[in-house]
């Protein structure tokens, strides 16, 4: 099965699918835009840098706790789960409207960091109920059209929360957010996805293996938590990039996001049918060496090579974070996909942000086109020992299940379809 207009057309008729895509579009809408607004917001209040800083890392705050927030997904049913986290970020985006002040700058950031809480929560969530509510073949096709749809978001978002901020203030972007949230809430509790049996709660946390044993499910994680490194750092560079490389205003970047969310877009649509011809292996190394070229590409002084720079790491960033979250999707046993996809949102996130740090440091000590020449270099490394690594080496299963389905999930396709290949 490919993502192609046809198979997106028999994707979105069936229920689940669209009311799963309608809820990423809307909560997506409204969470990108306050991503934007929380540091501007902090700074318009204290007129502080750093404490504008401090707001927008608030949002990340929860990323690390990923494996034991992750969990709560395998301890609850995972719909309403979805449904009282999205009330409890509306109800912390109504309190921040209705609090925010330069003398409760603790409250504001209390509110950020328990935002993002919801936000771990709800990944973890939602990635387990994806796997029992989607056909199991068809995983990556739609893995491919929710990041065609947070991406166009992060196209659209960005600049309605701006002017909306321009115009009326914080308050504003955070009463939509808190309406998109509202209305996300609804559409999940319109699902009615098929949920395994919830396993009695031990007195005691089980310990296990961070990821599952399979040696290609690994491979996969470990190769998303390096390009997500490497891109921390690329992503440090990219005001150096603007002003250093290119002699431009920093407003230049906002083109350069716009044409690596249009790359992004662009692999989107395509995951299905990619993934179908390469494998997971490959469509993931075949994705970071376009990402490490295209950072390559952005050390070159020339308008034309950043922009096909940007082209490059927007369509191949996605392709590695796809595989490995289908591949965890497909491979893990359903009662415990809540506090895995925890742990594989966690190890493939965490780097990001640390490289970011890393990478501001950097960039004021070493030159950015040296920078980004090596950073390019390191994820040619990394595809080729995604790509060479333990060639023929599946992805092992849990004992005892199908081959193309999950327990407790559907098994009637949205079409004619057929198993995605092992890479």
């Amino acid at each position: 099965m490919t993502t192609t207009p046809r198979t997106a057309r028999h994707i979105l008729r069936d229920r689940e699918a669209s009311l799963f895509l309608s809820a990423v579009l809307v909560s997506g809408f409204g969470s990108s835009a306050m991503a934007l607004a929380a540091g501007v917001w902090m700074k318009e209040l204290t007129a502080s840098d750093s404490l504008a800083a401090l707001a927008t890392a608030a949002l990340w705050a929860a990323v690390p706790a990923g494996p034991w927030l992750g969990a709560l997904a395998d301890r609850f049913r995972r719909g309403p789960l979805l449904v009282r986290t999205n009330l409890a970020a509306a109800a912390l985006l109504l309190l921040l409207a209705a609090t925010a002040s330069p003398d409760r700058l603790w409250l504001f950031l209390t509110v950020l960091v328990l935002y993002g809480v919801c936000g771990v929560v709800h990944d973890a969530a939602e990635t387990a109920l994806v796997a029992t509510a989607v056909d199991a073949r068809l995983l990556g096709g739609f893995n491919g059209l929710r990041l065609t749809a947070n991406e166009s978001m992060k196209l659209l978002a960005p600049l309605a929360g701006a002017a909306l901020f321009t115009w009326y203030g914080g308050r504003a972007v955070a009463l939509l957010d808190a309406l998109t949230f509202l209305s996300a809430a609804g559409l999940y509790a319109l699902l009615r996805a098929p949920e395994p049996a919830r396993p009695p709660l031990p007195r005691r946390r089980p310990r296990g293996p961070l990821l599952p044993p399979a040696p290609a499910l690994r491979a996969l994680v470990a190769a998303g938590a390096c390009t997500m490194l490497l891109a921390g750092i690329n992503g440090a560079s990219v005001y150096a990039v603007v002003d250093a490389g290119l002699g431009r205003a920093p407003g230049w970047a906002g083109v350069l996001y716009a044409v690596q969310g249009a790359g992004s877009v662009a692999t989107g649509l395509a995951a299905g049918r990619l993934l179908r011809r390469l494998g997971e292996r490959g469509f993931a190394a075949g994705g970071v060496v376009l990402f490490g070229l295209g950072v390559a590409a952005r050390a070159l002084p020339d308008d034309a090579a950043v922009l096909t720079g940007s082209l490059l790491i927007g369509a191949g960033l996605p392709c590695v974070l796809i595989a490995a979250l289908t591949a965890v999707q497909r491979e893990t046993p359903a009662d415990r996909l809540g506090v895995t996809a925890g742990r594989v949102h966690t190890l493939l996130y965490t780097p990001n942000a640390v490289a970011l740090l890393a990478g501001a440091g950097l960039v004021a000590v070493a030159d950015h086109r040296v920078l980004l020449a090596v950073t390019g270099a390191a994820a040619l490394v990394c595809a080729a020992g995604l790509a060479f690594g333990g060639r023929g080496e599946g992805v092992r299963r849990p004992p005892g299940r199908p081959e193309a389905s999950v327990p407790g999930a559907r098994t009637r396709p949205f079409g004619r379809s057929r198993e995605l290949p092992r890479g």
